[in-house]
């Protein structure tokens, strides 16, 4: 009764209820702040955008009534839909642009407003309307995300129902979007830094030659696949002497703080540039040294054959005009010889004289032919001609020879090969060649049964020749000057020293190569490669 009088029990009732609002309350705040909590931790981690709104969202879901979330970004002046929760809850496509003409998005964005909007109104006209419509949405709060003054997108919540959102909701959204401008820049800083370092790293990869970061005590700080590579293959001699050399460099350029340069010779016979360059810090101080090795043996090489080339031409100018300019004067010789040999018999005293004479000026004639095919003056007439057809016309002319030296021809020619395109007696002049060196090194060698075998076939898209004699052979050094102009080993008055000249020189001409393969009294092959004309390559 004093209870009732008093008023006592209802104050208690009062008093309890107020206070389990307020444990609600601090519940909500608490909920509040672990979600903010939840945003910042996000920003100190590499978690991806999507990533951290979903965690976002998980956590807001226990908070605030909401159905549908969807967030736009910024994106070289279009507003973008980059990210929707729950996942397929949309109709526009992710990545589509929201165009900035009646559009509820761009209108929150650019007033910096939050904009609440109930889809069911007949007087509100929008772009999103039709599309937020067709996801059963009563209710669409837009708000936009700044970071200071910078644009960065907007959030859009939407709702089954057509509550009114309050007061306190509202302003913890609203610095729910502060907390995620700051998340959204520095995960994408963090992204396009991302990426910026594996392009780098990428391209550093990439680089065919070997790059080596040092620092001051000359360790190795960074290197690429090259060098990987090549610490991998090489010997552990190639390996010292590189290191010894860059380790001096690098040292020299961090007393100099210039750019060094050294050329190395290693081993096993390779030649490698090496450059350094100083690395500064803002301060301009040197903190690193970047080495980089490139291996110019093949350059090196072009270097000496462009060199060689260069002579080359300069002696096939000056035999071009030495042939010419002895023409002359041999024609009166043989012409007179011939003459004189006429009237003279085999009894006369000077017949041997004018035979010598004869015999000379035709020899004279053959290296002044050679020295003008040398140095490219004879004209190619090229037609299709065929390989077979060029062995069977040389062998009826070098017949009497071979048989003469008693060396046995082998022939093996393939029946259906196809026809080239080149010059018939050019080609001929190559067999010619390949025949009598074949035959002069059976005659150098002192084995009973001398053969020469000749075969023709088709490879791919070529027909090749190969001649193949069991004679004395080549030494392995000098297989790869044989083809020099005026290198022999036949006495003076057998050779000139230019029929492999200029059977290689034909040979490119015609678009082909010769190969050769040889060993030491057990024999030699060459073989003649040219390309099928085109209407005969094989597809």
């Amino acid at each position: 009764m004093i209870a009732l009088l008093t008023g006592v029990k209802s104050s208690k009732k009062n008093y309890y209820i107020e206070l389990k609002q307020t444990v609600e309350q601090l519940k909500r705040k608490n909920m509040q702040l672990e979600i903010m909590n939840e945003v910042m931790k996000s920003i100190k981690v590499d978690m991806s955008l999507e990533d951290i709104l979903k965690n976002m969202m998980n956590k807001l879901s226990l908070l605030v009534r909401f159905d549908r979330w969807s967030l736009l970004l910024l994106r070289n002046d279009n507003l973008t839909l980059t990210n929707v929760y729950p996942e397929g809850s949309h109709c526009l496509e992710i990545g589509s642009v929201i165009p900035n003409k009646e559009s509820l998005y761009w209108s929150t964005l650019i007033n910096r407003q939050i904009i609440f909007q109930r889809l069911n109104d007949p007087c509100a006209s929008f772009y999103e309307k039709e599309f937020l419509t067709a996801l059963c949405l009563k209710t669409t709060l837009a708000l936009p995300i700044y970071s200071k003054n910078k644009k960065i997108g907007v959030l859009s919540i939407g709702r089954h129902h057509e509550s009114d959102w309050s007061m306190d909701d509202l302003a913890f959204l609203e610095q729910l979007t502060d907390h995620l401008a700051v998340s959204i820049e520095n995960t994408e800083l963090y992204n396009e830094v991302s990426r910026a370092k594996q392009e780098w790293e990428d391209t550093f990869k990439a680089v065919d030659d070997m790059i080596m970061v040092f620092n001051k005590e000359l360790n190795v700080l960074q290197c690429n696949d090259s060098v990987k590579k090549f610490f991998n293959v090489s010997k552990k001699a190639d390996i010292s002497l590189l290191e010894e050399h860059c380790k001096t460099l690098v040292g020299e350029t961090f007393d100099s703080q210039k750019a060094g340069y050294k050329e190395i010779y290693l081993n096993n016979h390779s030649t490698c540039e090496l450059y350094t360059y100083p690395v500064h810090n803002n301060d301009g101080q040197i903190y690193g040294v970047i080495a980089y090795i490139k291996d110019v043996t093949e350059k090196r090489k072009m270097e000496v054959q462009l060199l060689h080339s260069g002579k080359l031409a300069a002696i096939g100018e000056m035999a071009a005009g030495v042939a010419h300019e002895l023409n002359s004067p041999l024609t009166a010789i043989l012409g007179n010889s011939q003459l004189l040999l006429r009237n003279a018999t085999k009894n006369d005293s000077s017949f041997p004289l004018l035979n010598d004479i004869k015999n000379c000026g035709d020899r004279c004639k053959r290296i002044i032919k050679s020295l003008l095919t040398f140095s490219r003056q004879d004209e190619y007439i090229f037609d299709s001609c065929s390989l077979n057809t060029a062995v069977e016309q040389v062998l009826n002319l070098l017949k009497y020879q071979l048989e003469k030296k008693q060396v046995i021809i082998k022939l093996f020619l393939q029946e259906d090969l196809p026809l080239i395109e080149g010059s018939q007696p050019q080609i001929e002049q190559i067999i010619i060649n390949l025949l009598l060196n074949a035959k002069d090194a059976l005659e150098y060698s002192s084995i009973k049964n001398k053969e020469i075998i000749i075969k023709t076939s088709l490879h791919l898209n070529e027909v090749t020749l190969s001649v193949i004699d069991n004679g004395i052979g080549i030494e392995e050094n000098r297989l790869s000057e044989i083809f020099h102009p005026f290198h022999t080993t036949k006495e003076s008055e057998k050779g000139t020293g230019l029929g492999l000249s200029v059977s290689i020189g034909i040979a490119k001409a015609h678009g082909g190569i010769i190969e050769v393969t040889s060993k030491l009294n057990k024999g030699s092959t060459f073989t003649l490669k040219l390309p099928l004309q085109p209407s005969k390559l094989v597809r």
